[in-house]
């Protein structure tokens, strides 16, 4: 029992780290134009 109490409070404290890390990353502009980094890499130059 003493294992849940503290599972559920890291638990919770690692889920809202990692939202707050993506919700970071999707404000900077991290996910835009994915495509366009495999066009470069595949296209001629």
């Amino acid at each position: 029992m003493n294992g849940i109490l503290l599972l559920i409070p890291l638990s919770v404290a690692l889920g809202a780290t990692f939202a707050f890390l993506f919700l970071r990353a999707a404000r900077e502009g991290q996910f835009d134009e994915l495509d366009e980094e495999g066009r470069k890499i595949l296209g001629d130059e």
